[in-house]
């Protein structure tokens, strides 16, 4: 004997995407489970049959902290505000890796994550999260580190000095998950029709890093391209970072409200892109 079924009887219901900016942000808290799960997942697969295993997240940061401190420091002489190199690189190397991370891999989630879209439901923001969630665990433990050496040379009376302004670090941080989630989700929806995008991204990446004020503080640049430096939206989150953590430089509200503003636009930008390409991904990829 059939039964009938009313709505009541249902748990879900599955909904294509209607609206513009519709992500169906309750069913990813539903399937905060799952979530939780791709980040476990993350996690462990980067270092899983390695010999140092995690502890890469402590080399990766150092060895590039000593090569820009021996290139850009000890034989370009840029200057560094009066820090000591080693912490004024490391700053911005740690600053840089969780933003670039976040893009270089949110920029892959169509592709890396067809063979699971193509044969279960789940909404699919779930999956560009996870990845910047499972980041965030990687630049704790960096900033960890970062905290480590801040110790020590203050100690040794260096010329540092954190302030009042570290309480705004998680919106910091906010900033570079919500801009490397942007322009991921931009170029993941581009890469289902467009593959020559994904080698374009690691290159854009690395280019956009000199761009920034990763190795050099815009305080020692020509008058003339400070202003276009400060076009570019990590530009304002570093020298924030640095001035909250070191002492260094100086505070601009006006220029992080700028890459706040930036930010929100290509999150919006993402989203609209992303919603449009969901529905039909599956016969690109």
């Amino acid at each position: 004997m059939s039964k009938n079924y009313s709505d009541s009887d249902w748990t879900l219901e599955i909904k294509p995407v209607s609206g513009w900016f519709n992500f169906h942000i309750k069913d990813v808290w539903r399937y905060r489970d799952l979530l939780l799960m791709f980040v476990k997942r993350d996690f462990v697969a980067v270092y899983k049959q390695t010999i140092l295993g995690p502890f890469w997240f402590f080399i990766q940061p150092i060895l590039t902290t000593i090569t820009f401190t021996i290139v850009f420091g000890k034989i370009a002489k840029i200057p560094t505000e009066g820090l000591p190199p080693m912490l004024f690189y490391m700053s911005g190397v740690v600053c840089w890796n969780y933003f670039s991370d976040c893009l270089t891999k949110t920029s892959s989630t169509f592709i890396s994550n067809a063979h699971i879209f193509g044969k279960v439901y789940f909404p699919r923001l779930v999956s560009p999260l996870a990845n910047i969630t499972s980041l965030l665990m990687k630049f704790g433990i960096q900033m960890l580190l970062l905290t480590c050496f801040i110790f020590y040379f203050i100690a040794n009376d260096a010329d540092v000095h954190p302030n009042i302004y570290i309480l705004i670090t998680p919106y910091l941080i906010l900033l570079m998950a919500g801009l490397g989630l942007g322009f991921g989700i931009i170029v993941s929806s581009l890469t289902t029709k467009y593959r020559d995008l994904t080698f374009l991204v690691g290159f854009g990446v690395q280019l956009l890093m000199y761009a920034t004020p990763v190795i050099y503080p815009v305080s020692a640049l020509p008058d003339e391209y400070k202003s276009l430096v400060k076009l570019n939206p990590m530009t304002s989150i570093i020298e924030t970072f640095r001035f909250s953590f070191l002492g260094a430089g100086s505070f601009d509200a006006s220029n992080l409200l700028y890459t706040t503003v930036f930010v929100i636009f290509v999150l919006s930008i993402g989203i609209v892109i992303f919603n449009r390409v969901e529905k039909t991904f599956m016969d690109t990829v």
